[in-house]
């Protein structure tokens, strides 16, 4: 609970402006897929929390890297331990902005272009990404799919690995926003 109140309170100091302008998801669902011919890696995490202030087009995201859940126990490990190493780095945050402004009067799906900072593994890297923006009855629901590259972040693979774990991860992000009272 304490992170997450530190975390909102980062949030409401990024964006000075009404709270009716802020939607806060607080359980946004973050997945990864690695994909070889050896072997699959999936892993998601339902505890990831975002922002977005519709007037600014300000985007924030933040992940508890440990919160990934894998089907193998050892690979969790492996990620926490070898990959990630989430003692050292337990966060993964995104800062950015929307291309547009969302409308929160008129329901519909709007596609958006995300462009803005992703920091993994203690490293910063910028990122343009497309996703998808539904609004409905005053909330709203956010996705998007992008390939994020290992080395890009730092993350090495054991040569022994390599054919067990993809160069590029596919990310997918759905947050469901409620406006911020």
């Amino acid at each position: 609970m304490k992170k997450l109140l530190i975390t909102l309170l980062a949030l409401a100091s990024f964006t000075i402006t009404n709270a009716q302008d802020v939607y806060v998801a607080k359980n946004a669902v973050i997945g990864f897929f690695s994909k070889t011919p050896l072997e699959d890696i999936e892993a998601t995490t339902k505890t990831a929390v975002s922002a977005i202030n519709v007037k600014t087009k300000a985007v924030y995201f933040k992940v508890d890297v440990k919160s990934f859940k894998f089907k193998k126990k050892l690979m969790q490990e492996h990620f926490n331990e070898n990959y990630l190493e989430t003692d050292k780095f337990p966060n993964a945050e995104f800062t950015g902005t929307l291309s547009q402004v969302i409308d929160m009067s008129k329901d519909g799906t709007y596609p958006v272009d995300v462009a803005g900072k992703l920091t993994i593994h203690g490293v910063t890297k910028d990122y343009k990404t497309k996703g998808t923006v539904i609004v409905k009855g005053g909330k709203m629901i956010a996705q998007s799919k992008f390939i994020v590259a290992l080395k890009d972040h730092n993350i090495k693979i054991p040569t022994l690995l390599v054919k067990q774990i993809a160069e590029n991860i596919e990310l997918t992000i759905t947050a469901a926003y409620e406006q911020k009272k």
